[in-house]
């Protein structure tokens, strides 16, 4: 009972911490002293804004650099902060700063929080994560200033390094520079290399640093060779490096080859431009919203299969969204498995138990489900394509915050839709999952198998 009870409390303070940010968020963001010119921006608005900021997506409905004040930037640099980490992090980073003692219960809700087996040591982690994450932000800031500086002067252009950072290696995609993200800096290689490193290290996940960092420190040692370092990884790794590595290559050449001959997108290039856009649009569409072509000049045939790479998103415990790329690997996996007639899932020889499979599929079909419901709603209500809008909905759900240009022609209502969308989207995964997490050991009733015909 009490195990049950701890598990609801902890996907209970995920939801309500979400939408308490959220809340003052809006309420921070109404205020006059928020925007350029001193007026109120409309309710709606600022809440879209609190909302995408907090979930990370990045969709926007005002220009962030035209409309927002310093005092405006801030609120949403930090609202993209405490997304980035999450709630349960966030909270128990501020109990550090203030030298508030981490009780048991609180070291309860790490543990759910990182789907952890021990209660060692997590408090250290919760820091680690902390120091980390400060460390690549700060790296991100020094390369980006090399560029910004010398562009808006040293002081906006060190807060501009400083936002960017944040915003990339959080997966937010939520730009300064103004209306069309970072379209001016398509041909610049220090942006677009600092840009997809933020997105990629902040997406893999958490443990999947730890884990690098484990063999890195075995290999200095002498402990283990360089060439074996992929073999000496953790299960849990080696799926989400050889998942991510399989749809950013893949994401990488089909955007050459269907864009190849596209004036309006990569056609009129040199091949070593092309070839960087392509792997830029690949990994900016794994949920992290910043764009160096604007989206609706791509083929349509294109955009499908970013509307796969965004429902896919990153990878668990980390900044990104979508379903995860274990989530995805174990349903693969799964039906590779039926197909060579084999008893249980296997990867990289070791079996993936039916609980997590069973997990996978459940966070799959309500993602899916929920886009369905959205996409139908959103198409009642907008006088747009069809392409246009499932596009706004699978990166509303996703938390990606790339837009076919729809988002600013979003009425009330429509923005409504994509608010609840961009909630749903980034904390279903994790509720769902803690969720599961709590009934994976309740004792199941013995029932005689059911006969049925599938397929």
């Amino acid at each position: 009972m009490l195990h049950k009870k701890r598990k609801f409390s902890t996907t209970r303070l995920i939801v309500m911490g979400f939408l308490g940010g959220i809340i003052l968020g809006t309420i921070l963001l109404s205020l006059p002293i928020a925007t350029r010119d001193g007026s109120i921006t409309p309710l709606v608005d600022s809440f879209f804004t609190a909302t995408t900021s907090l979930c990370v997506t990045g969709l926007t409905t005002v220009t962030t650099a035209e409309h927002w004040s310093l005092f405006g930037q801030f609120v949403i640099l930090f609202l993209i902060q405490f997304g980035g980490l999450g709630v349960v992090t966030f909270t128990t980073t501020i109990l550090l700063l203030l030298g508030k003692k981490v009780t048991l219960s609180d070291r309860l809700l790490i543990q759910d929080s990182y789907n952890l087996d021990t209660l060692s040591g997590l408090v250290k982690l919760t820091k680690k994560i902390i120091y980390c994450t400060l460390i690549v932000e700060g790296i991100g800031a020094l390369f980006y200033s090399f560029q910004f500086i010398p562009e808006y002067g040293f002081l906006k252009g060190l807060w501009f390094a400083i936002f960017h950072a944040i915003s990339a290696f959080c997966n937010a995609g939520i730009d300064l520079v103004g209306g069309t993200s970072f379209v001016a800096y398509r041909d610049n290689v220090l942006m677009n290399i600092t840009t997809m490193l933020l997105i990629v290290v902040g997406g893999i996940g958490f443990p999947v640093w730890w884990d690098i960092a484990r063999v890195t420190k075995s290999v200095k040692r002498g402990e283990n060779r360089f060439r074996d370092f992929f073999k000496k990884l953790n299960v849990h790794s080696k799926v989400v490096i050889l998942v991510t590595a399989i749809l950013i290559v893949g994401g990488t050449i089909l955007t050459f080859v269907l864009e190849f001959k596209n004036p309006e997108t990569i056609g009129n290039l040199p091949l070593g431009n092309k070839i960087m856009a392509s792997l830029f649009q690949s990994v900016t569409t794994r949920t992290a919203g910043f764009a160096m072509i604007p989206q609706e000049n791509f083929e349509h045939a294109t955009s499908v299969v970013y509307l796969v790479l965004m429902f896919i998103g990153g990878s668990p415990s980390g900044t990104a969204g979508g379903v995860k790329t274990v989530t995805v690997a174990f349903i693969l996996i799964s039906t590779i498995s039926l197909i060579q007639g084999k008893k249980d899932a296997e990867i990289f020889k070791r079996k993936v138990a039916d609980h997590y499979i069973r997990k996978a599929m459940a966070v799959i079909v309500v993602s899916f489900s929920v886009l369905i419901v959205t996409t139908v709603m959103l198409t009642a209500i907008e006088d747009s394509s069809f392409l246009d809008t499932v596009y706004e909905t699978t990166s509303a759900i996703a938390t990606v915050g790339l837009t076919r240009a729809m988002t600013g022609t979003l009425s009330a209502a429509g923005k409504i839709v994509i608010i609840v969308t961009m909630f749903l989207g980034r904390i279903g995964p994790i509720t769902m999952a803690l969720a599961f997490n709590a009934n994976k050991h309740r004792a199941e009733r013995a029932l005689p198998e059911g006969r049925f015909l599938v397929g």
